[in-house]
C-alpha cells in the first residue's frame, strides 16, 4: 500500500471510529480541557491526513530533498512516468481531485463561518443595545426576557449576558456563580476552540468525528467552565443554578459560550451530566497520566505528518 493509502485508510479509521472512542473514554470528563484538546487534534488530524494523502500520491517521495534542481528532476520524473500510462495517470489525478477538494472545501466553509459569525455578533450586539441595561453591582448586561439564560458573547468586546428570568429565579449566590462561568469561557477563549471545532464539521461533514466534534468539544468546554467558576464558588451553588434555570424552563444549559459558537445547545443529558459532576467532582488525572496523554495527543497531530515524510526520509538515509 502507498503513503496515500495509508493516510486515506488512517483518516476514515480515525474519523469513523473516534466519536465511539471518546464518548467510552472516561478521563476526558477528568481533564476536560485536555479532553478538549483531544477532540480537537483528533478532528483536524482528518483533513490534514487526507490533504497530505493527495500531496503524496503527487509528489514522489524522492523528492524531499534540499537540492532544487534535484527536486525539479524528480518531480518531472514523477509526472513523465504517472502519464506514461492510463492507469498511472488517473492515479495522480485522483490524488490531486483529492487534495483540491479538501482544500477547496476548508475554504469555502471558513468563509461562510466567518460571515455568519460576523452577522450574529452584530445582532447580538444590536439585541443588546436595544433591550439590554445595566444593574448596579452585576457584572453583566441584563436582557429582556422572561425566559431564564445566560450566555457570552465574544468579539472585541466580550460581554456576559443574562436575562432578567434568570436574575428573578437566582438567589445572589447563584447568579455569581453563573456569571463566573461565563466570564471563564471568556477568559478560557472556548470561542475559538469552538470556531476549530465549527470548521472541521462543516469541511467534512461526512465523517462522524467530525460532524460530532462541536458537540462533544462543547460538552468538554462546559466542564472546563465550570472547573474554573467552582475555584471562587461552591460548586454546589453552581449546581444548583443549573437546576433552577432547568425549573424555570429555560435551557438546558446555561452557557451558549458566545454568539461566535457554533457549537450547538447541549441537551438534558449534558446538564445532568455537569450536575452530578458539580456535585461529585471526579478525581482528577494525575500528573504522570496526564502528561502520557499530552504526548499521546501531540503524537496524534503530527501522524499524519510523519507518516507523509517517513518514506522521503528513510529514501534520503
Amino acid at each position: 500500500m502507498t503513503v496515500g493509502g495509508i493516510l486515506i485508510l488512517y483518516a476514515l479509521m480515525v474519523g469513523f471510529i473516534g466519536p465511539a472512542g471518546f464518548r467510552r473514554a472516561s478521563w476526558p470528563v477528568r481533564a476536560p480541557r485536555l479532553g478538549g484538546t483531544a477532540v480537537l487534534a483528533a478532528a483536524w488530524s482528518v483533513p490534514i491526513a487526507l490533504l497530505l494523502a493527495g500531496a503524496t500520491i503527487v509528489l514522489p517521495t524522492s523528492a524531499l530533498t534540499t537540492d532544487l534542481s534535484h527536486l525539479i528532476g524528480a518531480c518531472l520524473n514523477r509526472l513523465h512516468a504517472a502519464y506514461g500510462t492510463p492507469k498511472a495517470a488517473g492515479v495522480v489525478i485522483l490524488g490531486q481531485l483529492l487534495s483540491l477538494a479538501v482544500a477547496a472545501r476548508i475554504a469555502w466553509t471558513a468563509t461562510r463561518l466567518s460571515l455568519w459569525q460576523r452577522t450574529d455578533e452584530r445582532r447580538q450586539r444590536l439585541l443588546i443595545r436595544m433591550a439590554g441595561h445595566r444593574v448596579p453591582e452585576l457584572p453583566a448586561v441584563v436582557l429582556d426576557h422572561p425566559g431564564a439564560a445566560a450566555y457570552s458573547v465574544a468579539g472585541r468586546h466580550p460581554t456576559v449576558v443574562v436575562t432578567s428570568g434568570a436574575v428573578d429565579v437566582l438567589t445572589g449566590p447563584q447568579l455569581g456563580a453563573v456569571l463566573a462561568h461565563e466570564n471563564a469561557h471568556l477568559r478560557a477563549r472556548h470561542h475559538r476552540r469552538q470556531t476549530a471545532a465549527a470548521l472541521a464539521a462543516g469541511s467534512l461533514p461526512m465523517l462522524p468525528l467530525l460532524r460530532e466534534a462541536p458537540a462533544l468539544l462543547g460538552r468538554l468546554l462546559e466542564m472546563d467552565a465550570d472547573e474554573l467558576a467552582a475555584d471562587q464558588h461552591e460548586p454546589r451553588v453552581l449546581a444548583s443554578a443549573l437546576v433552577a434555570v432547568a425549573t424555570a424552563g429555560g435551557p438546558a444549559t446555561l452557557a451558549a459560550s458566545g454568539a461566535t459558537s457554533s457549537a450547538p445547545a447541549a441537551g438534558a443529558a449534558d446538564a445532568a451530566a455537569r450536575i452530578c459532576r458539580l456535585l461529585q467532582p471526579p478525581d482528577r488525572l494525575p500528573a504522570g497520566r496526564q502528561t502520557l496523554t499530552r504526548v499521546a495527543v501531540t503524537a496524534l497531530t503530527m501522524a499524519p505528518l510523519v507518516l507523509a515524510a517517513a518514506p522521503g526520509l528513510l529514501a534520503l538515509r
